[in-house]
């Protein structure tokens, strides 16, 4: 049962990270505003996607998921500086919902795949 739970685990995390890239695809000016909002260019919403998009792949087929699971665990911290805005209540619950999403990073990070995953070795 552990294992179908760590699948289910990773397959709605990593759902949040491929969609975020579906959405940076589609709507990449959302993202881009935000960036240049904080003075960034807005180019970096293309290293985002494809990053966001392969750990979201990673996880969902259970590769590598321990170091890809740590570095969305602090991606999350990083970005959630972006809506930090005490003012907005909206921005404050992406705030708080980054900082869970890198806790059950974190988990998956000790958890590990589990036994259903694609294997390279």
């Amino acid at each position: 049962m552990d294992d179908w739970l760590l699948l289910i685990g990773r397959l709605l995390i990593a759902m949040l990270f491929i969609g975020g890239a579906a959405q940076k695809a589609f709507e990449p000016d959302q993202v881009i505003g935000l960036l240049t909002g904080w003075r960034l260019p807005g180019l970096l919403v293309w290293p985002a996607l494809a990053y966001n998009a392969a750990a979201g792949l990673a996880l969902a087929f259970g590769v590598a998921v321990r170091p890809v699971a740590l570095s969305l665990a602090l991606y999350c911290v990083v970005t959630s500086v972006f809506h930090f805005l005490p003012d907005d209540p909206w921005q404050m619950t992406i705030f708080v919902k980054n900082w869970s999403i890198a806790g059950g990073c974190l988990a998956l990070a000790v958890a590990g795949a589990g036994r259903i995953a694609v294997r390279l070795d």
